[in-house]
C-alpha cells in the first residue's frame, strides 16, 4: 500500500495493494484512523486490487465512521468490474462514491 498525505488540499490517498484484506488491517488503521491532522477527503485507489473481504467492507466502515458518516468524503476509485459488483451488493455504492 502506498500513502500520500496532500497536507495543502487535506485528502489522503491510498493505493491498495492486489489485496485489500484483513492482512493489510493494521496499516490500513494507522494510514486512516491514527493521528492524521487535517484530513478532510480520503480516495482509494482500487486500481490492483483482485480481491477483497469482508474485513474490507468492514474496514471501509471504520473509515467512513472516522470521517464523519454522511458528511464524510471518500472517492473509491479504479475499480474493476468485479470490485464494482461486490460493492454495489454490498450497498457501499450508497455509501460512498464509487468511480
Amino acid at each position: 500500500m502506498n500513502i500520500h498525505h496532500d497536507t495543502e488540499q487535506g485528502c489522503l490517498t491510498l493505493h491498495l495493494g492486489e489485496r485489500f484484506d484483513f492482512s493489510i488491517h493494521r496499516t490500513f488503521h494507522d494510514a486512516c484512523l491514527g493521528d492524521v491532522a487535517a484530513v478532510r477527503s480520503y480516495v482509494l485507489d482500487l486500481e490492483d486490487v483482485t480481491a477483497m473481504d469482508s474485513s474490507a467492507l468492514g474496514m471501509l466502515m471504520l473509515l467512513r465512521e472516522h470521517a464523519g458518516g454522511d458528511r464524510a468524503d471518500i472517492r473509491l476509485v479504479n475499480a474493476n468490474p468485479q470490485l464494482r459488483n461486490t460493492l454495489r451488493i454490498a450497498g457501499f455504492d450508497k455509501l460512498f462514491t464509487v468511480h
